[in-house]
């Protein structure tokens, strides 16, 4: 049997492969691990923060993960559906023992997921994770009587206090911008409009009518062709698009032309170099990130570091380094100084602050990283661990390298989520890149499936 934990957090098909038991067992042996049993016996009980996206399966999750931490004696603090970033900031906020999100952020409505936030609303070291996979098959002694947990919903408190620290993180007025925002059915459809409304900005506020079952629907940041046609219908600035969790933001601009997470991290980190807010003049993003954004970065005086792909990796490479911007070409972008994760409303709200300091439209700004063509190909195979590691994989990637030279990249490396080995390819032409990345992937799919 593999980790339990993924890149980020467990996650599965709920019912199926995330059942209610897991879901109990996990929220308990998590109790038990970031707790410790000196502060779960005292006098008085801890308090988990507990948020969810809209999926239907949530409700169910919820319940079991609130019945596993009141089995353990911690009282679980519901704040409802709200955004991951949300939740990591009041576990901050209430100062809570850990908090606990239900998501699977751009996955499908079938799927969920199940993450955790230590106190102070940071991800967990993959030891921690470890240690709480590890708990699960520990007998425990339950308390009993007034040592039980308890369970108490604080809906309302919880995302004003979110909004407040929003608007607080961004105080420029956005009065002279229009926005499209594709709420993705997702955690954002409520907060995420009316943070960018309380900054002044118009909004237009697309797929925000959460059913529990279209999350991610044909919508949001993995499905932009909704939000580039609404920002030319509506005529506005820029449209934002967030995924499930709302943790990414990607854009568009004012005729619909794509601004991808590196085209933002260029914008924002130049921002906050001209501001004298860019620590070290280095930004912090992963190996999945374009060429076009290693050159922006160099011609404007900033080092860009790299880690694995994975918002939580920026993560531990931002707070081992002290710096100050970080994130994902997907549109996770860090501001530890605001954020302990990556915070898609954040981002939109940096976004467009940007423009309104500087009176120049989106399209100028991005234009500021000029992206290698970029193909990714998404490979099913059953054993995602053992293919990209077949030496047959190794050598395909090591001849398509020494063809690319210094005019593109490979980057092979197995899905943290899903069994899937991903290829992508960078090259002069897209065609070039294409051909490359379906020659491996070809050799990928071969007979190295098992």
């Amino acid at each position: 049997m593999g980790r339990l934990f993924g890149t980020d957090g467990v996650r599965g098909l709920a019912n199926a492969d995330l059942t209610p038991e897991l879901a109990m067992a996990l929220a308990n042996a998590a109790a038990r691990v970031l707790v410790g049993a000196s502060h779960l016996s005292g006098a008085t009980r801890p308090v988990a923060v507990v948020g969810r996206d809209p999926r239907a399966s949530g409700e169910m999750l919820e319940a079991a993960v609130c019945a596993g931490l009141a089995s353990a004696g911690v009282d679980a603090l519901r704040v409802g559906v709200l955004p991951t970033p949300a939740v990591a900031f009041l576990t901050a906020d209430y100062d809570a023992a850990f908090g606990v999100m239900l998501s699977a952020s751009h996955n499908p409505m079938p799927d969920n997921g199940i993450k955790f936030f230590a106190a102070g609303g940071h991800k967990l070291a993959d030891a921690v994770e470890d240690e709480i996979e590890q708990a699960m098959s520990t007998p425990d002694e339950r308390p009993t009587g007034a040592a039980i947990g308890r369970i108490v919903d604080d809906v309302d408190d919880g995302r004003a206090r979110y909004l407040a620290h929003m608007r607080a993180s961004v105080p420029a007025q956005l009065d002279s911008l229009t926005v499209v925002v594709d709420c993705a059915h997702g955690a954002a459809h409520a907060v995420g409009p009316e943070v960018y409304r309380a900054a002044g900005a118009t909004v237009v506020a697309i797929n925000a009518d959460p059913t529990g079952l279209n999350i991610n629907d044909g919508c949001g940041s993995t499905h932009l062709n909704q939000v580039q046609a609404a920002v030319r219908e509506h005529g506005a600035d820029l449209g934002l698009a967030h995924d499930g969790d709302a943790d990414r933001c990607l854009a568009v601009d004012a005729d619909g032309h794509v601004v991808d997470g590196d085209a933002i991290m260029a914008v924002l980190a130049i921002a906050s170099k001209d501001a004298g807010e860019l620590v070290d003049d280095t930004l912090v993003a992963t190996v999945m990130s374009n060429l076009g954004l290693h050159i922006a970065m160099r011609e404007n005086g900033i080092s860009l570091r790299t880690t694995a792909v994975g918002d939580r990796y920026v993560l531990e490479e931002l707070r081992s380094g002290g710096y100050s911007l970080g994130g994902e070409q997907s549109g996770h972008v860090v501001f530890p100084r605001y954020a302990t994760t990556g915070d898609g409303v954040l981002t939109g709200l940096a976004l467009m602050a940007r423009m309104a300091q500087t009176s120049k439209p989106l399209a100028e700004l991005a234009s500021v990283v000029q992206a290698l063509p970029q193909v990714l190909l998404n490979v099913p195979v059953k054993d995602k661990t053992a293919v990209a590691a077949a030496a047959e994989v190794q050598r395909a990637v090591a001849e398509a390298e020494a063809e690319l030279g210094d005019r593109g990249r490979v980057l092979l490396r197995p899905s943290g989520t899903e069994q899937l080995v991903r290829v992508m390819v960078e090259a002069g032409t897209t065609d070039h890149a294409d051909s490359v990345a379906r020659r491996i992937a070809g050799v990928v799919a071969g007979d190295l499936t098992v």
